[in-house]
């Protein structure tokens, strides 16, 4: 079995059907990609991050190290 055939497998255990599975897959295994050469660290290590703030984030944790965002206006709210 292959990475991403093993990262498939993983989300499909988190909950995500397999088609949507297999995307998240590829997804990740990009992004990895570009962040071990954005930050210069190995695939391996961000592909590990990765992990970590997805698994974090389908328990409703938000890790420390997470960026604080604002939750989008709704439409009921003021026009600017």
């Amino acid at each position: 079995m292959n990475e991403q055939q093993q990262l498939t497998q993983l989300c499909e255990r988190l909950g995500a059907p397999p088609a949507q599975a297999a995307t998240m897959a590829a997804q990740l295994l990009k992004r990895a990609e570009q962040l071990a050469t954005e930050r210069g660290r190995p695939r391996e290590e961000m592909l590990g991050h990765l992990l970590r703030l997805m698994v974090k984030g389908r328990a409703g944790e938000v890790p420390a190290d997470f960026p604080a965002t604002q939750p989008p206006e709704t439409s009921g709210g003021k026009a600017k």
